[in-house]
């Protein structure tokens, strides 16, 4: 999710395309809102947005139900903590923007599949 519609948009294409499905939100309270009854296998959160940020919005999925709570989580980010921001909300890996379209599609995939990805490092 991502709160600047080209990103969110240009995000959407360049995952569909390699086979990916999306579901798109402009803000925390709108992906909360479509975390049930079909809970996505992954989230990229944008940490900055309106109405509801990344951060309370992985707070709220935290207290939701096993299935939801457990999603992981990317962090995509243009706050130069992102690191610790990402590592404090319980993500898998983040990315500070702008990133390199490789590096995303990487960690997509180690984080789908980590068992049939090498190891490194974002």
């Amino acid at each position: 999710m991502d709160d600047d519609p080209d990103i969110l948009e240009a995000l959407s294409e360049i995952l569909e395309a390699e086979g990916f499905v999306i579901r798109r939100a402009r803000n925390g309270k709108e992906a909360l809102e479509r975390l049930e009854p079909d809970p996505p296998h992954l989230i990229l959160l944008d940490l900055m947005m309106p109405v509801m940020d990344g951060w309370e919005f992985a707070q709220r999925m935290r207290q939701k139900p096993p299935a939801i709570a457990g999603i992981p989580l990317i962090v995509l980010s243009a706050d130069r903590n992102v690191g610790s921001k990402a590592q404090d909300i319980g993500a898998v890996g983040h990315l500070a923007k702008p990133f390199e379209l490789n590096d995303l599609l990487e960690m997509v995939r180690r984080s789908l599949n980590p068992s049939t990805v090498s190891s490194t490092s974002a």
